[in-house]
């Protein structure tokens, strides 16, 4: 595997080797249960509370609104279920291209009749219709906005502010799912725009199977795991102790080196899409890639073609790791939502390309000579 090329850290990023390092230590040698009032538990318990006020301070909320749980779906799920259970929350406003983890939950809400599920309008884009949301918030009283920062997919990246205020101006409540930009975009949750959000680890070079939910001081809710009073009996269970040290450790490696990280990433984008323009004629981008995009994903519209189908197999077959889509819905066979929502009937082949830290010149130029070499065979043939 050490010679593949890694082009998919939109489903998920290596563990940084720094969070590795902060990690092992704990895993060897604290491995007392943090509930236990004795001096093994007691140690854990404050190493927990120690990285808990690190992604607070991080994000300028308070130690307290920050919950943790198993990832971002978990988190997002908390959000939606519990705000309907017990904060009176009777319709959803959501879009077609949100991640399933908030798409399906409002789905399956909708069905049951605990809440009403609504869809904002998008514009040619992909980005959410800012004067539809407004009509909607305008008619639809005890209401929860679910959009996330930025598209899993495509990168298009939603104005938190403007949704934010435009929610509360209405009175209705606000989700964010950050989990693509928690780590890459700074965040001031001291502004109150926003009511609750959910991050995984994973997404910024911590480890998999732990993320976290915040929710806003004034609306905290009741439990949906329960059975155990861990997380000030939000979410029931023994913490995730090595997950939550990685967690707070890759978050803070992220705020320390984001300008560069982003500069970094940000010409890798910027040299695939030029590359990709200039080797091959008819290529496409979907979304807004050359404007509010987030600049780790580039979801590339390849000309129609004969072995476009076969393309993914190819990369991978070639030693080249990417995605056609969400890796969350990996195996199935209904195709990308997010592109049918966007590109309804299109017969192109789309592929996600998505960038990390320890990507190089040399991985983009590699990629799109293998790319190049294929299309030009698909020509002459």
């Amino acid at each position: 595997m050490q010679n593949r090329i890694y082009l998919d850290n939109a489903a998920t990023t290596p563990l940084d080797p720094e969070v590795l390092e902060a990690m092992i230590p704990v895993m060897r040698d604290l491995f007392g249960n943090p509930s236990s009032t004795h001096g093994h538990g007691r140690k854990v318990k404050a190493l927990i509370e120690e990285a808990r006020g690190t992604i607070a301070k991080l994000l300028k909320c308070q130690p307290s609104e920050i919950f943790f749980t198993s990832g971002g779906t978990e988190a997002d799920n908390l959000a939606l279920r519990s705000a309907v259970m017990y904060k009176g929350v009777k319709n959803i406003i959501t879009s077609a291209i949100e991640h399933h983890a908030v798409l399906h939950t409002a789905e399956e809400l909708h069905k049951s009749g605990m809440a009403t599920m609504h869809l904002v309008q998008l514009d040619e884009n992909g980005h959410v219709n800012l004067a539809h949301l407004q009509e909607l918030l305008n008619t639809l009283p005890n209401s929860m906005v679910s959009l996330m920062h930025a598209n899993n997919e495509i990168g298009n990246l939603l104005n938190v502010e403007a949704v934010g205020n435009a929610a509360h101006q209405s009175g209705a409540l606000f989700h964010c799912d950050t989990v693509q930009t928690m780590g890459h975009y700074p965040f001031d949750l001291s502004l109150g725009n926003i009511d609750y959000l959910a991050a995984a680890a994973h997404k910024f070079n911590g480890p998999k199977g732990v993320g976290f939910i915040y929710m806003n001081k004034a609306h905290r809710l009741p439990p949906q795991i329960t059975g155990g009073a861990q997380e000030r009996e939000v979410r029931g269970g023994t913490e995730n102790v090595y997950g939550i040290i990685g967690m707070a450790k890759a978050l803070e490696i992220c705020y320390r080196d984001m300008e560069k990280k982003r500069q970094h990433i940000q010409g890798l984008k910027d040299l695939m899409m030029q590359l990709l323009e200039a080797e091959i004629p008819g290529i496409e981008f979907n979304g807004d890639s050359k404007g509010a995009c987030l600049y780790t994903v580039l979801s590339t519209s390849f000309p129609p073609s004969d072995s476009g189908n076969m393309l993914l197999f190819n990369l991978d077959i070639a030693g080249i790791s990417a995605s056609g889509g969400s890796a969350c819905s990996s195996g199935s066979n209904t195709g990308s939502h997010v592109i049918g929502a966007i590109r309804p009937n299109t017969d192109r082949t789309t592929v996600r390309f998505s960038f990390g830290k320890f990507n190089t010149e040399a991985d983009i130029r590699a990629v799109v000579e293998k790319l190049k070499t294929w299309y030009s065979a698909a020509v002459e043939a």
